[in-house]
């Protein structure tokens, strides 16, 4: 089913963008269904905070922990974020369909070994820090790349006491020292506050049907 998808938007998004070596970039996967503010805030504050030089908006095939059941096409949701993302500094990518599994894990052992002297970060929302535990082989994808959490409304708490901040409290950076984070090596992460966007995409979705 990946592969057809795939196919069904040709080979022009089937490879990641181009990372150089000594590159901060910033990994924020996601359905994007649709994309919104909340998805803006969080990469902008990346970009700034980390002293990124790119974030790339891996838009997946399917989220694994969500049903696909009308689901819009990844084409569909690609365009929908490259309309959104204004800034030249975030990248849309859809090359998860290519690797035939939607798995975060799969996605950075696959980015470390294309791209080995790229200083790559995962970015996640607070929400999904909430939940990392859920992920598959989540301890492994902390193990192999710095994490970054924002700040969502509603999440702050249940974010920092999480299975997962709790397993790695000890290697968590202060937030003044955000910039140095893709020089850490992993397991290490921070948590960064910002101004919040209340939208969501489950919001969008009800509004919409």
């Amino acid at each position: 089913m990946l592969r057809s998808a795939l196919q069904s938007f040709g080979t022009l998004h089937a490879h990641p963008p181009l990372a150089l070596p000594g590159q901060r970039i910033g990994l924020m996967g996601g359905s994007f269904n649709p994309p919104h503010e909340g998805h803006v805030v969080i990469a902008e504050t990346a970009l700034r905070r980390l002293k990124l030089d790119q974030l790339w908006w891996i838009v997946t095939p399917g989220n694994p922990l969500k049903s696909a059941a009308g689901l819009p096409g990844l084409e569909r949701r690609m365009a929908a974020s490259r309309a959104l993302a204004s800034n030249p500094a975030i990248k849309v990518a859809g090359f998860e369909a290519e690797l035939g599994s939607p798995y975060t894990y799969a996605t950075v052992r696959y980015l470390r070994r294309r791209f080995p002297g790229t200083r790559f970060v995962w970015v996640m929302g607070a929400d999904n820090l909430a939940t990392f535990d859920r992920w598959q082989h989540w301890r492994e994808i902390a193990r192999l790349v710095p994490i970054a959490v924002v700040d969502r409304p509603g999440w702050h708490l249940k974010a920092l006491a999480s299975p997962a901040a709790r397993a790695f409290a000890g290697r968590r950076l202060p937030e003044p020292a955000a910039a140095l984070l893709a020089f850490r090596k992993p397991p290490t992460w921070v948590f960064l506050s910002t101004r919040l966007s209340k939208t969501s995409s489950t919001a969008l979705r009800a509004m919409a049907s």
